[in-house]
């Protein structure tokens, strides 16, 4: 008896549910990006700090002492938005305080001499940027360490300050240079401004352009970006001038803001920077981090500095706090990475 095979039926294709996921503004998913790189805790550190403070000290959330603290809190986040970029790339830039100082310096010695601001603005960005490109080069074209290489031109940069400057400050300044770093502009400090600006350019760089894509890339894995035809040198070198501009900006916003240059200014001024970034999330070991992170870092750095004043803490354990929150961002970092579990068991 033959069998009679019955044809079977064509199963119809499914309609796929669009996902949400590829339907979510570019803005989510930078926020989902900054709350998969440790800036949550962060998140809510800065919340407990600032409800704290708030109990501690009647002044802490009135208008004035808010105000003061995003002053403040103004040259780090310049600068911290530079070096968001080089640290992703897996490098790091210690020089950012030492290149404020002697850009700084120069410019407004120069501006005061010739009285012209537009010079000195010119001097100071300038000088910002053959820092930034020596390092570049030294760490992308020759090879070297970018901690050594940074570390050294620290050295070198305060050591010209200090000759140019024979330890005498500049004073008298025109009011072009020191309008950014004073000048209040619909109610807001113009520093302020600056600083939310150059935030959200930092910000499209990263999320919006091939550029940014980049960073991430080289970071990551340098040599994997290599082989996808990525100019690892140039994005390096990019960096580093990138870094070194927003020191020039910083540079120019502290001079305003004190009126004068000084040959010490912004000593320590790499710490706050580099614990901004790495309490904001951004790996010490490269390929992640946001400008959102980096931000939230940036605050939470100045709320701590303005609360330990109000409560009339000394100054040293301000330094203390900025380390050891270097130390936990980190630890964080390795534990989520598994670097600590791999060396634990190696």
């Amino acid at each position: 008896m033959s069998r009679t095979s019955h044809p079977q039926p064509t199963p119809q294709p499914q309609e796929r549910p669009v996902s949400t996921a590829t339907q979510s503004s570019p803005w989510r998913h930078q926020v989902e990006r900054a709350l998969s790189s440790n800036i949550a805790p962060i998140v809510a550190a800065l919340i407990i700090v600032s409800v704290a403070l708030s109990f501690m000290s009647d002044v802490f959330l009135t208008s004035s002492n808010l105000t003061n603290i995003v002053t403040q809190s103004a040259v780090v986040g310049i600068a911290a938005v530079g070096a968001t970029f080089v640290i992703i790339t897996s490098g790091i830039d210690l020089s950012v305080g030492a290149t404020m100082a002697l850009a700084g310096f120069l410019g407004a010695q120069l501006a005061h001499h010739s009285d012209s601001g537009w010079l000195g603005l010119l001097a100071v960005m300038g000088v910002a940027v053959l820092v930034g490109a020596f390092n570049g080069f030294s760490v992308a074209w020759l090879g070297l360490a970018p901690f050594i290489v940074t570390l050294a031109v620290m050295g070198m940069a305060r050591g010209l300050t200090l000759q140019f400057s024979q330890g005498e400050s500049v004073y008298d300044l025109p009011s072009t240079l020191n309008w950014l770093g004073s000048a209040d502009l619909a109610g807001l400090k113009v520093s302020a401004i600056v600083t939310v600006l150059l935030f959200l350019v930092g910000h499209l760089l990263l999320s919006r352009t091939t550029f940014g894509h980049r960073v991430y890339a080289v970071g990551g894995n340098a040599d994997a970006a290599r082989l996808a035809g990525i100019n690892v040198k140039g994005v390096i070198f990019s960096t580093y001038v990138i870094a070194a501009v927003c020191a020039g900006v910083a540079a120019i916003v502290l001079v305003g803001r004190l009126d004068s240059a000084t040959p010490n200014a912004a000593t320590g001024t790499e710490l706050q920077v580099i614990a901004a970034v790495v309490i904001g999330g951004t790996s010490l070991f490269g390929g992640k981090g946001s400008m959102i992170g980096t931000l939230v870092g940036v605050l939470l750095i100045g709320v701590i500095n303005n609360g330990l004043t109000l409560l009339n803490v000394s100054s040293f354990w301000v330094q203390f706090v900025q380390g050891a929150l270097i130390f936990l961002a980190v630890l964080l970092d390795s534990f989520n990475t598994g670097r600590l579990k791999r060396a634990a068991t190696s």
